[in-house]
């Protein structure tokens, strides 16, 4: 996988030049939107994307099928994040409203680098004898990222998908959006609804409500059991003074703040709060 920023003045150019040649392979070009019905979903609500300084990965993925290249010929994919207005926005009241301009040259309409699809460059067969997934795409609000894609928090995105054949010269053939799937980039979600979507279809937040739930139980049961492991002063007890040394070991104050099996989950602080991301 790499990443780079951004030199995108050849894709307008080139695309015009593959439109005005009519390339008869790809005419037929047809490129969909997978999970379309999913990212609705999200769009009903105004969809938002977790960035960090370490990035974070997309929820939903992005996902489409293509048709129409030509098998034997040569592309690559590119992944492209342009913003969707010239506003910044912030959440009032439960609902998205505009606060000013946006973050950036003309209107924010700068680029925050392009993500090459890992698969890239290969034959047209091959981008189209499955869905091409962009699972592996991090988002992050830190200048230089390490190939990460860079965008603003609270600014509004949307995804543009670029195919370039590849040969003696790069053509593109075409660029595709979706309007599907905008979102608002967020350091931590802000509307509830957001929160219970990405719980509700994301499988990996699945497995932390799952194991938020078997640590609220525990946490019950211990509390019940052994008292000891939730009073202040247990810590200082010695070994063979403490009810739970046989069944724990030693107990530190650290491990009393740890839940079971010191999981995590995405990096996140534990227990969850109400604005937490996956």
């Amino acid at each position: 996988m790499t990443s780079q920023r951004p030199d995108v003045s050849f894709l307008s150019s080139e695309l015009q030049a593959g439109r005005e040649k009519g390339d008869p392979t790809e005419r037929e070009l047809r490129v969909t939107l997978e999970d379309a019905e999913l990212w609705r979903k999200f769009q009903h609500i105004t969809n938002e994307m977790i960035v960090t300084k370490n990035g974070r990965r997309m929820f939903p993925v992005l996902k489409v099928s293509v048709s129409g290249l030509d098998p034997s010929s040569m592309y690559s994919f590119l992944l492209d994040f342009v913003p969707a207005d010239g506003c910044r926005w912030k959440f009032v009241n439960g609902e998205w409203v505009a606060a000013g301009r946006a973050e950036g040259r003309g209107e924010g309409r700068s680029h925050g680098g392009i993500y090459i699809h890992p698969d890239s460059p290969n034959f047209g067969a091959h981008w189209m004898k499955a869905a091409v997934t962009f699972n592996k795409v991090k988002l992050t609000n830190k200048v230089n990222g390490g190939g990460q894609i860079m965008l603003n928090s609270l600014h509004k995105y949307e995804p543009q998908l670029h195919i370039v054949c590849v040969g003696s010269r790069h053509r593109l053939v075409s660029n595709v959006s979706f309007k599907e799937t905008q979102f608002i980039a967020v350091t931590a979600y802000q509307n509830e609804e957001i929160t219970a979507l990405k719980i509700k279809y994301n499988p990996f937040a699945k497995a932390f409500l799952d194991a938020k739930e078997r640590y609220d139980v525990t946490t019950d049961l211990t509390h019940t059991q052994y008292p000891c492991l939730w009073t202040v002063g247990c810590s200082e007890l010695s070994p063979s003074h403490s009810p739970c040394t046989a069944l724990h070991g030693p107990i530190s104050s650290e491990s009393l703040m740890q839940p079971p099996n010191h999981g995590r989950v995405g990096g996140a602080g534990w227990p969850p709060g109400p604005t937490h991301s996956f």
